[in-house]
């Protein structure tokens, strides 16, 4: 508005104003008040949508008004329908005015670049962006429509400060209805749409506003998934143009609002094609997360967390889209003092102290959260068991491990990821830093290092809310340094991570947390004698599936698939290990007498023998040889995806 009063004014050489935003954002009720303040100058104001895009359709709708406008002021809202026209509106109509004619442009659209780049229109054009509300003036905008105090802050959470839908909260609750959520104002959320959707080409640009209001980040490679790899950069194009989103340099992220807004309708309209979108993009984020090394990961394990909306962490996921982009990777040396500080603040000396001399021990298993060059949160993961004394001298990892010792004892090599430390700067572990550190260190230690065990230490009801969410189950409560611990845990080895995974991207629909359904846990791992009974077992069943399938190793990694146990699989392991045994020295013979035994078997031990020409009793001294070595063969493939000398994280 002072541009404009210093250009009617002529205290400025601007003549034209160009506003730009999305819809929604106010520029109609901007340019309304500017004809207001005209100052008894002549005004025209068109509307775009109302005009055909042509020169003649321009000069059509400008003849009622006594065109040529001398010293006057010429309005157009909607420009961005006019875009057709735009060279011929810069260098036809506008040079055709008087020079103290001024021109107010508004359009969802940036101005094309000659109207900033071109020496002569560059002094005589000003360009405004109109950016949502801050809170506070959400605030002053619903205290001027009498909303009670009491709703504000609600209301101000809903509307994301886009004056549009914070009017018509508003308007809403004068009525007396408060929503809970966008989709509770199905009259609303309409409304918005018609802003947001005006003008979509395809339904693939349709599914293309889907997956941006799904995504954290939406890239052409995930749109490709989607749509397509031929409309993909066309879908891709289109969307980066529209006002409501934003093109960084990872890919396009959508306005809150519209981002809330589009998925209430997305979710009432198609319900079940909504979630199969979610399960597209979720899959895609889980495989680029298992392709990916170094901080890749970490960008592709913060897709993962933001498709975490309706859960017990839908305010946190909010929170932190509002804040900006964030970055989570390994803490560099000089990070590792103030983290301790954070701690100490928080959590006293006691548990500062073991904190320092844990990432003195483990340095590498540190990372945190940074907004531009701020530390703002971080997470630290331990590593058991090893060499390290403070296993012992911490309280809080010491009762984790005696409760698993108890619970789900751990096999040789076998490891245990402890995420002793999690704190955002600001509210510790309140703090929304604390949980996406936490998160996405857990997702990739979780998907690039095969664990027995995750843990989550928590000393907040927040993270006690996120890890009941994410079908962890409560172990074990200690109080160290005056502060009480609560420790949760999962054992892999009773559930797949792709299973997991699963039931936590349909959590964030349906909203459910606690442990995981006991339908989908396996039976507890079996130590090594009843691992070698087991195996026995399998092979006096192994020609018989529908025995098979009720031997208690169905539950373990030797049957498992990516769509879970599977008989077949198990059959396919025994029969590899057979065939490994038999590429061994001397192992031949063994390979013989497992064959005649049980993958072939003869009628009973004396006709294998015989078959096999062999005395009885070497024939019995050989299997059991065999039995012993194929078990040893069978037991590394069962704990080799928890041995410690898995992958190690690369940059992690």
């Amino acid at each position: 508005m002072a541009s404009f009063d210093d250009a009617i004014a002529g205290r400025s050489p601007r003549r034209v104003l160009f506003l730009h935003g999305q819809g929604g954002i106010g520029k109609t009720t901007l340019l309304l008040e500017l004809r207001a303040r005209a100052a008894g100058r002549r005004v025209v104001l068109i509307d775009g949508r109302d005009v055909d895009p042509s020169p003649e359709g321009l000069r059509a709708a400008l003849r009622p008004t006594s065109w040529p406008l001398t010293g006057g002021v010429l309005l157009i809202d909607g420009y961005e329908q006019l875009v057709a026209i735009d060279a011929w509106v810069r260098d036809d109509l506008v040079l055709g005015l008087s020079a103290d004619a001024v021109v107010v442009l508004a359009g969802r659209d940036p101005p094309a670049a000659p109207w900033r780049t071109d020496p002569g229109w560059r002094h005589l054009v000003a360009v405004h962006r109109l950016d949502p509300f801050d809170a506070a003036e959400s605030g002053e905008l619903l205290a001027h429509a009498g909303v009670a105090p009491s709703d504000r802050s609600h209301l101000i959470t809903l509307g994301r400060g886009h004056p549009l839908t914070v009017a018509l909260l508003a308007d809403l609750t004068a009525s007396g209805e408060v929503p809970a959520t966008l989709a509770d104002a199905p009259d609303l959320v309409s409304a918005l749409l018609e802003s947001f959707l005006r003008d979509v080409p395809s339904e693939l640009h349709r599914i293309g506003l889907a997956a941006c209001a799904i995504a954290w980040l939406t890239t052409e490679e995930l749109l490709a998934r989607l749509v397509g790899a031929d409309a993909a950069p066309a879908v891709w194009q289109w969307l980066a143009r529209r006002p409501f989103i934003t093109a960084g340099p990872r890919g396009l992220s959508a306005h809150d609002l519209a981002r809330d807004v589009l998925d209430a309708e997305f979710e009432r309209r198609e319900p079940e094609r909504y979630r199969s979108y979610r399960r597209i993009i979720h899959a895609h984020a889980v495989a680029a997360l298992r392709a990916t090394t170094g901080l890749d990961r970490q960008r592709h394990a913060q897709q993962m967390f933001f498709l975490l909306g309706n859960s017990p962490l839908a305010e946190v996921v909010a929170r932190l889209r509002a804040r900006g982009s964030a970055t989570v990777a390994p803490a560099r040396p000089d990070e590792h003092e103030p983290v301790c500080a954070v701690i100490e603040r928080f959590e006293g000396p006691a548990n500062a102290e073991l904190a320092r001399a844990w990432i003195g021990e483990q340095p590498e298993q540190l990372s945190v959260v940074r907004a531009g060059d701020n530390l703002t949160g971080f997470a630290y993961h331990v590593l058991c068991p090893g060499r390290s004394e403070l296993e012992d001298r911490d309280p809080v990892v010491r009762a984790v491990l005696d409760h698993i010792a108890r619970e789900g004892p751990l096999r040789p090599g076998e490891l245990v990821g402890i995420t002793r430390y999690a704190a955002g700067t600001r509210a510790h572990q309140h703090d929304p830093y604390a949980l996406l550190a936490a998160s996405v260190c857990t997702l990739i230690e979780m998907l690039a290092r095969p664990l027995a065990w995750s843990v989550f230490v928590g000393i907040d009801p927040l993270t006690f809310a996120f890890s009941e969410y994410m079908a962890f189950t409560r172990l074990v409560g200690i109080d160290h340094g005056g502060v009480r611990h609560v420790a949760y845990g999962i054992d892999w080895r009773r559930i797949s991570v792709d299973v997991y995974l699963d039931l936590v991207r349909d959590r964030a629909h349906s909203g459910e947390t606690g442990p995981p359904p006991a339908a989908l846990l396996r039976r507890p791992p079996m130590d090594r004698t009843r691992f070698a009974a087991a195996v026995k077992a399998a092979l006096q069943t192994v020609c018989r599936p529908d025995r098979l399938a009720t031997n208690p190793l169905i539950d373990s990694a030797l049957a498992a698939t990516p769509a879970g146990p599977s008989v077949d699989r198990l059959r396919t392991t025994i029969g590899d290990a057979v065939t490994d045994l038999g590429n061994r020295p001397r192992g031949d013979q063994l390979r013989a007498v497992l064959d005649r035994t049980y993958l072939r078997p003869a009628p009973s031990q004396e006709a294998a023998a015989q078959i096999l020409d062999l005395p009885l009793s070497t024939y019995r001294r050989h299997l059991a040889r065999a039995l012993d070595e194929l078990t040893d063969i069978l037991w590394m493939t069962e704990i080799e995806p928890h041995r410690r000398d898995a992958s190690p994280l690369d940059g992690h």
